[in-house]
């Protein structure tokens, strides 16, 4: 098949996963094309496999120190040019349209009539899952960015819905020794000077901080800053002893696969990570904060990891079921999956 694939990177779980399942339909021997949008070309990393590809303005939100801006946000909005990469991308011969959340593939495939299907933890609340009350707004956006015809949710749990397991690397391997003092951190949309205040006197643990406008890697006593590289985070990543984060969905993900404990913050206004931060508590899977908290970060540090939880090779199966054009049963693929779990 021909496929076009649609990656929104206004966050970097979304490539991760993207990019596994690409690698796999190509493999297969499926001529896929990529759109990006939501962050320039030069800021992307390790998306070679993803050639070839386009990137797109898009749409994507601004945030201050942790909160959504609605009204920057929407002043830096364009519509017209927006629609303008819709009506101007030339579709021909594609097959089907597969999307991670990103929206001018989405309506693409809606434009010309092209079967689409929809990869990604957005795509899960439509389901009887945890959700923050009282975010009419935050629901339809979720509803209404990035409509298919086919939505595949994941989730940490199934929540007995046909949902599926998160997308984890399969060279994602507890093969390294945690140290118990080291944490990761990552607050991509937190101000720098308060996640330092906040570290700074916790001079038992020393922190890995991976800040996107850090040019050059830095030593502060126990605060260690990091400029963002994929192979670099992973090895920070498996030998941690445990994660600081917002609330999205690949890194908690990650670090569940790999037994790793978690403390989230939620981007406040974002009904997605509010809600993650919810399943997350509610599952005792992670603990979560409103606001940066010396003391609550603290108490956090002391508390014991969760077990590994050793999720399956779940890009594999999608791949598969991607494969077969049987694109209505995914009740049964769903089962499968988590029967796989070990």
């Amino acid at each position: 098949m021909k496929i076009l694939y649609g990656v929104q990177t206004t966050g970097n779980g979304h490539i991760c996963r993207s990019r596994e399942i690409i690698k796999g339909l190509k493999i297969r021997g499926h001529d896929v094309h990529v759109i990006f949008s939501g962050r320039a070309t030069n800021l992307l990393q390790e998306i070679k496999i993803c050639k070839p590809y386009i990137t797109y303005r898009g749409l994507s939100f601004i945030s201050t120190r942790g909160k959504i801006k609605y009204l920057k946000t929407a002043f830096q909005l364009n519509f017209i040019q927006f629609y303008l990469d819709i009506l101007l991308y030339d579709a021909t011969g594609f097959d089907l349209v597969i999307t991670d959340f990103e929206p001018i593939s989405a309506r693409i495939a809606k434009y010309r009539s092209i079967p689409s299907i929809g990869i990604g933890s957005q795509y899960v609340f439509s389901y009887n899952i945890p959700i923050t009350k009282g975010k009419l707004f935050g629901r339809f956006i979720l509803k209404n960015f990035a409509p298919v015809d086919y939505p595949v949710g994941l989730h940490w749990h199934h929540f007995d819905q046909p949902i599926l397991p998160p997308i984890v690397p399969d060279y994602l391997k507890n093969d390294r020794h945690a140290i118990a003092n080291k944490i990761l951190v990552y607050l991509p949309f937190e101000d720098k000077d308060e996640i330092k205040l906040v570290l700074q006197d916790i001079n038992t643990h020393h922190f890995y901080i991976y800040i996107n406008s850090c040019k050059h890697p830095s030593d502060e006593s126990n605060l260690h800053y990091r400029s963002f590289s994929r192979r670099n985070f992973l090895y920070d990543l498996a030998e941690c002893n445990g994660v600081i984060c917002n609330a999205g969905f690949e890194l908690p993900s990650e670090a569940l696969h790999l037994g790793k404990k978690i403390l989230v913050k939620p981007l406040v206004g974002q009904m997605e990570q509010e809600s993650n931060a919810l399943a997350l508590s509610q599952l005792n899977l992670g603990t979560t904060c409103q606001k940066l908290n010396r003391g609550l970060i603290k108490d956090w540090l002391y508390s014991p990891s969760n077990p590994p939880m050793n999720y399956p090779d779940v890009s594999k199966n999608i791949v598969e079921w991607i494969d077969s054009g049987c694109w209505n049963n995914l009740t049964s693929l769903a089962q499968c999956v988590w029967n796989k779990k070990q």
